[in-house]
């Protein structure tokens, strides 16, 4: 279930969450580039947006549902990225994402694969995480 849309956009940019993710989340605006999806998806986790998860998901590996769990959130931090420009048709993009669930507070770290299919990147699957 969708939770409430917050003020600040959950992927940090300073931005308005309207301003920012969520106009790629409502499909207001397209992901310019891999970081740009990345940090959209992260923001739709944030926000439980399945279905905008769902829709940027490669169709190769793609499930057929996710199940969000009881994760909050709390912050993400961009530790690199490699490709994934306008001009390019692949990326990736390594960041840590940092939450709270029912076990405490946790740092998720992934390096995910991005492939740029006609206009829209789309998310691939991760390389390695932690």
């Amino acid at each position: 279930m969708p939770r409430s849309k917050p003020a600040a956009c959950p992927c940090g940019s300073g931005q308005t969450y309207a301003a920012c993710c969520g106009r790629l989340h409502s499909g207001v605006a397209k992901a310019a580039t891999a970081e740009a999806l990345m940090r959209s998806r992260y923001s739709a986790f944030a926000v439980g947006d399945e279905a905008y998860l769902l829709r940027t998901w490669h169709p190769s590996t793609r499930p057929p549902r996710i199940g969000l769990d009881g994760r909050r959130f709390t912050g993400l931090e961009i530790l690199e990225t490699s490709g994934g420009s306008p001009l390019h048709t692949s990326g990736t993009v390594r960041f840590r994402a940092r939450f709270v669930d029912d076990d405490g507070p946790g740092v998720q770290t992934e390096n995910s694969t991005f492939e740029r299919v006609g206009p829209d990147w789309l998310y691939v699957d991760a390389l390695d995480f932690d």
